[in-house]
């Protein structure tokens, strides 16, 4: 014959299950005080991105690039990943920038890459305000970012606002 088990208690709880209870909540003074605050993705914490427009773009050295001119977004998540730039004295033309790890301050927007990967940047014609799925491809390895074409009719990614 088999002994029924006694109901559970907070004795018999598994020590994962203590252990958390017996944490400190993250709300209690001196909890997590040597933790490391999370990191925000401050592009999407900050959503009115047309006062990005005119602003400075520097590098990650912290020297300028050029004004922001456009944003283009990624249809499927709506998160910002490319800026455009003017380059060049003569025949200026538009660069495009990544925004994958942008830093937000007060004058400016300051991107992961560096100036000479900007200048070095693929030159790249519009159709219109969009850029084909093939200038796309080329801009996301360029850049060493992962690309995979988006499921809508064109197959592109980006869409400018």
């Amino acid at each position: 014959m088999t002994e029924a088990s006694p109901p559970p208690s907070s004795t018999h709880l598994p020590n994962e299950a203590l252990a958390i209870d017996d944490a400190a909540p993250e709300n209690a003074p001196g909890a997590n005080a040597s933790a490391p605050e999370p990191e925000i993705d401050t592009a999407v914490a900050h959503r009115d991105f047309s006062e990005w427009h005119g602003k400075h773009l520097v590098d990650r050295d912290g020297e300028r690039i050029g004004k922001l001119e456009d944003v283009y977004f990624d249809i499927a998540t709506d998160q910002p990943q490319f800026a455009t730039v003017k380059q060049g004295l003569i025949g200026r033309h538009l660069t495009f920038v990544p925004l994958t790890e942008v830093t937000i301050g007060p004058d400016n927007l300051q991107v992961s890459a560096s100036k000479a990967e900007v200048k070095d940047a693929p030159n790249l014609d519009l159709e219109g305000d969009e850029l084909s799925q093939t200038d796309e491809s080329t801009l996301y390895h360029y850049y060493q970012l992962n690309y995979t074409a988006s499921d809508t009719p064109s197959g592109r990614r980006l869409a400018r606002r």
